[in-house]
């Protein structure tokens, strides 16, 4: 038998071939290695990954931020990048087609043209955040007074995708109450999973370091607040702490200032960097999730991170590290305190690794992530069967 998505019907003694299209760019592309390293294991799914490829010249022109337009967030050019996105993704959807019984699609942005693929069979579409979380979040501009009036042409394209997957599954319930409150999905197809990564069960021995030392990972620095701790390492700590800064951007070398260009996700250098890190700092205020924290946490080191989006559900206040509003002074502050306690740091990073293989762990969250695919494929066919 054939479902409508022209793949096999399978019974519980055949594995669920799963097709995984997946958006695999920065703390997206960590989520997935996570997800593909232990679903392999689980004989339940036959898993299948379809990247849409990285940006090139035509989505890039497509996306292109229109002058004068841009600095008011009028040129829709997030909606512009993720609509050229979508179009490559249902190019490689239906060259696919016939070759899996469910999709998994990540994010919604990458299915937008694609809602006659998610109607006609099982299929899951998974989220950090919803549209319209998304358009304040964005790390290369800062949102307008405008940015809220577009929700309505947002919605246009992104409700259909919610009403056509069969179950929907986000990361956060930061992530979740959106959906439910501003896109109106019931909580009987809403599902929380906090997709985390792969957890090492051993971590390299812990280096001490001469001096303290502070690491940021960031693409960017000035939305993800790597600007900020620059300031203030500057300012008021250069004299007496390191500060390591992974990230694209060019900086400007200085004392106490260790500047990484080229590391890259899931890089084999991060584990002996995080080994002699003393505090975590994560300012930012556009991560949706935070896989850098996740990573920091796993290593079991303290952290510093802005009270935004879902971070706050990953991070718990004064046990696993301490969040900031987003000032200089709560950030200064919060680093401070546990520059000045090494024990205190030592305790929270130790908590910090239990949350993160209790909760975060890939292991356990892909297992789950199996178990909704499978109860979608039930959903559908009693659907189709009624």
């Amino acid at each position: 038998m054939t479902n409508s998505s022209g793949g096999q019907t399978p019974n519980r003694t055949n594995p669920l071939r799963t097709l995984f299209l997946s958006e695999n760019i920065g703390g997206h592309a960590t989520m997935h290695r996570g997800i593909q390293a232990n679903i392999e294991k689980d004989e339940r799914v036959v898993a299948r990954f379809l990247n849409v490829p990285a940006m090139g010249r035509v989505r890039r022109v497509a996306a292109a931020q229109i002058p004068g337009l841009a600095r008011m967030d009028l040129d829709l050019q997030a909606l512009r990048g993720q609509l050229a996105l979508s179009y490559n993704a249902n190019r490689l959807l239906n060259l696919s087609s016939g070759t899996y019984d469910i999709l998994h699609a990540y994010t919604q942005h990458s299915v937008l043209l694609s809602t006659k693929v998610l109607r006609a069979g099982p299929s899951v579409v998974s989220t950090d955040a919803s549209g319209d979380q998304v358009a304040r979040l964005l790390p290369y501009r800062d949102a307008t007074s405008w940015t809220d009036r577009q929700s309505p042409l947002r919605h246009r394209f992104e409700q259909p995708v919610w009403d056509s997957a069969t179950l929907v599954v986000t990361k956060s319930e930061w992530a979740a109450r959106s959906l439910r409150e501003d896109y109106g999905i019931g909580s009987d197809r809403l599902r929380v999973i906090p997709m985390g990564i792969d957890v090492p069960s051993e971590l390299p021995e812990r280096v001490a370091p001469a001096r303290p030392v502070i690491t940021f990972i960031g693409r960017s620095l000035r939305r993800k607040g790597g600007q900020q701790l620059l300031d203030i390492h500057r300012s008021r700590w250069a004299d007496r702490v390191d500060l390591h800064l992974v990230t694209k951007e060019s900086v400007e070398p200085g004392p106490g200032l260790f500047v990484h260009n080229d590391f890259s996700p899931g890089d084999a250098r991060l584990p002996g960097l995080l080994a002699r890190t003393t505090v975590f700092a994560f300012p930012s205020d556009v991560d949706t999730f935070g896989y850098a924290v996740l990573e920091a946490m796993a290593a079991a080191v303290a952290v510093v991170a802005r009270r935004s989006a879902a971070v706050p559900e990953i991070v718990v206040e004064g046990e696993t590290g301490l969040l900031t509003d987003g000032s200089d002074a709560s950030l200064i502050a919060s680093v401070e305190k546990l520059l000045d306690d090494p024990g205190l740091a030592h305790r929270m990073g130790e908590a910090g690794r239990a949350r993160a293989l209790s909760k975060y762990n890939a292991e356990l969250t892909t297992a789950a992530l199996v178990e909704v695919l499978l109860e979608a494929k039930d959903v559908f066919d009693a659907r189709v069967g009624s």
